[in-house]
């Protein structure tokens, strides 16, 4: 072919873009505008890895909702992320959610916040935006304040705490045959983990027999873990909870426990959140020293989840989904649910088809319990919890059974 011949075909087909481009004009049909959702994270400071991963996961879920046809209910928009960065503070999450609902007034819904201490300020905001907010952030008392544009998909700090210490006794009478006695809390002042220990201190400790030997709360960023492990090693609690919620405390923590020879399994350690099984964890310390810690969270990869989880790892060349992937993705899918039942792109109308929203199919897959419905205070219903250890290099789900990936291993004292 000349170049002459290849000239008049390129001639031709803009041609006809442009006459095919005229006649959607003069025939009044335009595409779609794009809908706009936000994510709300820390983009930097000492949870910026989480934020990040976040937005990975709202970018690919995205981008597969737009290729499968956008919102068919809307006449195929495309949604558009825009994302504000959290921060490493109170003050700076509060702003960021200021600058959000200044700066991007077509948001139809976000999601985010990460930390339940940030979530807490910046859905004061949102709220008065009357901009649904959607979040896996763990405190009570997300929900407790007669909110009406704010949605929790996961089970709260206190649903946790109640649930998650019997069943690990169990797990340890099973497994040892003995029943802990004895408890040690070693804790970060953040909102989860205020949550988290509340119930367990206020009745959990008295109902289940436990004596708390050891209770040391810290500020983060943790800069010496050496007086706070050095309590521990002197009271030896028969099972401990490590409840740091920055990657670089864990590790600290972690590290300290093992030099002080209670790591290894030799004192069992629980935690709650995915702090302690994110992959820089694994990257950046002995994975020796990881072997059988638990976590208790919300959300993580389960038996009914491996297909998605092995389309992660090939997509994302992560090792592993962890729960601020697997919420964020699922919290897309939810506001593609929402609009598609709306069929209006604004925040009341988003808002009403979250409140009256009850699937068992689509977003539900991404959460356990696998149903998505709100209550009148904005909790998912039925939202239950995991518990994950690190078993050979790898967290992985071990209770529930139903959701379990693999058998638990009680850690031999």
């Amino acid at each position: 072919m000349t170049q002459h011949s290849i000239d008049a075909r390129r001639r031709r087909f803009a041609g006809i873009a442009v006459a095919a481009g005229l006649a959607l004009v003069a025939t009044g049909v335009r595409a779609a505008p794009d809908i706009e959702v936000g994510l709300i994270a820390p983009m930097s400071g000492p949870w910026a890895r989480q934020g990040q991963v976040m937005k990975s996961a709202a970018e690919l879920a995205i981008a597969s909702i737009n290729q499968q046809g956008g919102i068919r209910s809307l006449g195929g928009a495309k949604l558009k992320l825009s994302v504000f960065d959290a921060g490493d503070s109170v003050e700076k999450a509060k702003n960021a959610a200021q600058r959000m609902v200044a700066e991007a007034p077509h948001l139809v819904a976000a999601t985010g916040a990460y930390l339940s201490s940030f979530t807490l300020a910046v859905t004061e905001v949102t709220e008065r935006a009357q901009l649904p907010m959607v979040t896996f952030s763990y405190s009570d008392q997300i929900t407790a304040r007669g909110f009406k544009y704010v949605f929790q998909t996961s089970a709260t700090g206190d649903q946790q705490a109640e649930g998650s210490l019997p069943a690990l006794l169990a797990m340890a009478e099973k497994s040892s045959g003995k029943r802990p006695k004895t408890i040690g809390i070693v804790m970060d002042n953040t909102a989860a983990s205020l949550a988290f220990v509340k119930p367990i201190r206020a009745t959990q400790l008295a109902k289940l027999g436990l004596t708390l030997v050891v209770d040391e709360t810290f500020t983060p960023p943790l800069a010496n873990a050496t007086p706070l492990i050095q309590k521990v090693r002197a009271k030896r609690p028969d099972m401990l909870l490590l409840l740091p919620t920055a990657i670089s405390d864990a590790k600290l923590l972690l590290e300290k426990m093992n030099e002080f020879g209670l790591g290894d399994g030799r004192l069992p350690t629980i935690s709650n959140g995915a702090a302690i099984l994110d992959p820089d964890l694994r990257a950046n310390m002995n994975v020796a020293q990881l072997e059988g810690v638990m976590s208790v969270v919300a959300n993580w990869g389960t038996s009914a989840q491996k297909d998605m989880s092995d389309e992660f790892r090939r997509r994302t060349g992560e090792p592993w989904a962890t729960q601020h992937f697997l919420t964020t993705y699922g919290d897309m899918w939810i506001f593609k649910a929402a609009l598609e039942a709306a069929g209006k792109a604004d925040r009341a109308s988003v808002a009403n088809a979250l409140r009256t929203m009850d699937l068992s199919n689509g977003p539900a897959k991404f959460f356990p319990g696998g149903r998505v419905k709100f209550d009148a205070a904005g909790r998912r219903e039925g939202a239950g919890l995991l518990i994950v250890q690190w078993q050979n290099g790898v967290p992985v789900t071990v209770y529930p059974v139903k959701e379990a990936v693999a058998e638990s291993r009680w850690p031999k004292r």
